[in-house]
């Protein structure tokens, strides 16, 4: 087990026998009546011993340092807020027969009992040894770690200082400083200038013009040791005021933030919301060139680091669940992160462990895998007999008018690891291989993808061949064989960047993408019995219920009119094929022949929301389905918005869009109205689309539009499913001769804290009124005019799910005025 310790609350001058008052009360009692001289003698000395434990306990709870104090192993500091300490914390092996712990100098979360570093003094040199050890002010004003044993300085502030005597103080921000005097408002250093993973709230990330300071993030190496890793979140350096996340020795990013227009980087939707936890600033001068963010409620406690998977992560402490919680990530997906699990290794989103090694290596070292370090990755199980030291990131394309030429000229160079040959090109890998990973068909094209020929040995590709039935191999022949002996063989693998080779077969073997079927047209034909059982139609076809193998049900789409029929097909496959998600209706398969197009998704039993909500003859929800319903959908959302390698604004939700299964699981359907947005892009300009009564009031004023058109039509549904009515249709009397638009009427009543009015009277009062509340708040908020004032649907599910609290929302304008 790994284990983490921390220093003790002991103070500076322990306190052996601690003195309770009720002790003082009995012996006052007792000494009142019978030795009344005695007792004023015992209360002038016990008052005495009292104030001077007090004393002594106060300095427990010191924030600052002395010029001639020290601070031990055991002692801490503590500043004035009490949210942050700074003192000796030791971390250990994995292993406990192996005595390897090792102290550092940090700065920690003192209301948190889940130890959480926030900055180490000496993340590279680590001591061995307490003994003797001591945090004091050396005679050059410099605060240092002090072996007293040698009077050698393990670390120092280095701070070119020309006083003998200054104070080193833990403010409440958790900035440790050293300065002149406890009342000096000269920095003369501070921990701020000096960040390890985490961003403190006030502290800045950026340049100082002046000295050259560069303030940057740098992630742990592991779970247990602080030192440098390999992951770095900084400024750009080119000059773009954009935030990156690049390894520590390069400047190419594998995630930007996008650049600051004057409120928000482009790239960040979060920073849109107006239910942000912090607010960011950018400051541009001829001095400093920084970004800091500060908390809205100061009293939330927050951690915003780069953790040693390479993500951008801010978590919160949640009392109720005594754990961080995370509430933001970047990139989205972990296999984002520049090699991430190593040489030789596959990185796949939707597996955990997410790391694995390729056919025919093993983990290079399974104790730092343990601590989730992967960067090793793996190694070969038997090594090949010629292999040159040389090594390439990128391909080297080579001429090879085949397959089996490629295959070749690879055979005959002793450094080349694998190739791969597409579109009449072949590429040569050399060495180390770094940055594959397995993933689905993305943007508007779904095609078999490029195959990686992996270079194995002789004696692992035939043990590999005897245990695994089944496994797609190449094998190389001919000359080249017979002059490398058992150096190469090939081994088919894997697929190659964003593409992924279709194993999936139709009733008659013909292949898709992402294991999406192909059919024919006459295959659907028969399994839909010639379309007879009409599930509905919509504005682009119909749906037929239909069975394949006469066993699994499907419902078949058939798309009406020759142009949007085509435009809404290619939009529905290239969307909704290239994801997965259990709130995400799964589309099983296409048919594309002539001018026919249709579309087999797997079949719903219990129809779409709107059968339930809005018809009598149907099963009336109760509050607990609608709620979970309320969530699933959401979490649909938020996945196709945040989750996906490009953003997908669905642009058409509405209950007849959602489609409930045999537990009443909700599934997102009908993409058909789709837009792609790349993570490059925050806005994207678009025609009109969608249904009249849950359009955002931006698709009308015709400007650029985002995902935030989706949180629109998601707040006007929720309220649909609160009241079971139409909003259209469920206008309320406002005590006049005229009525009230059901969403404006929700505002008011919510307000007024009249919930009961607004939840469907067919639930007769069998409501979880504090999640009515929550779901009506989360509704108006998302029906707010500007864009910039609703949540993600991210923080949509938080706040459903109680993570995150939420104020009371305004009556929107837009739709007061059409009261």
């Amino acid at each position: 087990m790994n284990s983490l310790t921390f220093g003790s609350t002991v103070p500076f001058t322990a306190m052996t026998r601690p003195l309770r008052l009720e002790h003082l009360y009995l012996q006052y009692l007792h000494l009142q009546v019978c030795h009344p001289l005695q007792f004023i003698m015992h209360l002038l000395i016990d008052f005495t011993l009292l104030l001077f434990l007090c004393t002594q306990a106060n300095s427990a709870a010191t924030d600052a340092i002395l010029a001639g104090q020290a601070l031990t192993v055991n002692d801490k500091l503590v500043s004035k807020n009490g949210r942050y300490a700074l003192g000796f914390f030791s971390t250990s092996s994995s292993k406990p027969s192996q005595d390897t712990t090792n102290w550092y100098l940090g700065i920690w979360f003192n209301t948190v009992p889940k130890f959480t570093s926030a900055w180490v003094a000496n993340r590279d040199t680590p001591i061995k040894s307490t003994t003797a050890l001591e945090l004091t002010i050396s005679h050059d004003g410099n605060l240092v770690i002090l072996k007293r044993s040698t009077k050698s300085i393990i670390w120092s502030t280095q701070a070119n200082i020309t006083r003998n005597s200054t104070t080193a103080m833990l403010l409440s921000s958790g900035n440790l400083i050293l300065t002149d005097s406890p009342n000096s408002a000269e920095v003369l250093w501070q921990s701020f200038d000096h960040p390890t993973d985490t961003l403190f709230p006030g502290a800045k990330l950026g340049w100082d013009k002046v000295t050259g300071l560069n303030r940057k993030l740098v992630s742990w190496k592991n779970l247990i040791d602080p030192a440098t890793g390999v992951y770095c979140h900084r400024l750009d350096p080119s000059g773009v005021n954009q935030l990156l996340l690049t390894p520590l020795n390069s400047s190419i990013p594998y995630w930007s933030s996008g650049v600051w227009n004057g409120k928000y980087f482009l790239s960040i939707a979060e920073m849109t919301s107006s239910n942000q936890v912090s607010n960011t600033t950018f400051v541009h001068n001829d001095q400093e060139k920084y970004t800091v963010f500060n908390l809205v409620d100061e009293s939330l406690v927050t951690h915003f680091a780069v953790d040693i998977s390479g993500r951008l992560k801010q978590s919160i402490w949640l009392e109720s669940s005594q754990d961080w919680t995370m509430i933001y990530a970047q990139p989205k997906l972990q296999c984002d992160v520049y090699a991430i699990c190593g040489p030789f290794t596959i990185c796949n989103d939707n597996e955990l462990p997410y790391c694995n090694c390729m056919e025919g290596f093993t983990i290079t070292s399974p104790e730092d895998w343990e601590l989730e370090d992967r960067t090793s990755g793996c190694s070969r199980i038997t090594p090949l007999e010629c292999i040159s030291n040389k090594s390439t990131k990128c391909p080297k394309v080579e001429a090879a008018a085949s397959p089996n030429e490629c295959a070749q000229i690879c055979l005959n160079n002793c450094s080349c690891t694998a190739y791969s040959f597409n579109d009449e090109k072949c590429s040569i890998w050399h060495n180390e291989l770094l940055n594959i990973r397995a993933l689905q068909c993305s943007g508007s094209t779904c095609s078999t993808g490029e195959t990686l020929n992996l270079r194995v040995s002789a004696k692992d590709f035939h043990r590999l061949t005897n245990n695994r039935k089944g496994i797609v191999i190449g094998v190389a022949t001919g000359a080249g064989i017979s002059a490398l002996g058992l150096c190469a063989l090939f081994l088919l693998v894997m697929i190659w960047r964003n593409r992924r080779k279709s194993s999936s077969h139709t009733l008659d073997g013909v292949q898709g993408c992402n294991r999406i079927i192909a059919f024919r047209y006459t295959d659907l034909q028969r399994a839909t019995a010639k379309f007879k059982d009409k599930l509905g139609a919509g504005s682009f076809g119909s749906v037929f219920k239909g069975f394949l193998n006469d066993s699994v049900a499907i419902a078949v789409k058939r798309l009406d009119g020759a142009y949007q029929g085509e435009k809404q097909f290619r939009a529905e496959v290239s969307s909704i094929g290239a994801i997965q998600h259990i709130n995400l209706v799964k589309l099983v398969g296409f048919c594309c022949e002539g001018s026919k197009r249709l579309l087999v998704y797997e079949h719903m039993s219990n129809r779409s929301l709107d059968v339930h909500l809005f018809r009598n003859n149907s099963t009336i929800l109760s509050w607990t389905i609608r709620y979970q319903i309320a969530i699933g959908v959401a979490r649909g959302l938020a996945y196709l918005h945040e989750g996906c390698r490009d953003c997908i604004m669905h642009c058409d939700i509405k209950p007849e869009n959602i489609l409930l299964d045999d537990s009443f699981i909700p599934k997102v359907a009908d993409f058909g109205m789709a837009k792609l947005l790349g993570r490059e892009f925050s806005r994207v300009l678009t025609t009109m689309r969608g249904t009249a009564g849950y359009l955002a009031p931006e698709w009308i004023s015709g400007v650029a539009v985002t995902p935030k058109v989706d949180v629109y039509s998601y707040g006007m549904m929720l309220l649909e499913i609160i009241s079971g009515k139409r909003n259209s249709s469920a206008s309320c009397s406002s005590g006049g001769n005229f009525d009230v638009y059901f969403p404006v009427h929700a505002a008011h009543k919510l307000l007024e804290g009249d919930l009961g009015s607004l939840v469907d009277q067919m639930l007769h009062g069998d409501v979880n009124l504090d999640e009515a509340e929550l779901a009506c708040k989360v509704a108006c908020w998302c029906i707010q005019d500007n864009e910039l004032d609703r949540p993600t649907m991210g923080q949509v599910v938080q706040i459903l799910q109680g993570l995150v609290e939420i104020r009371m929302p305004p009556i929107p304008r837009h739709l007061e005025a059409m009261a």
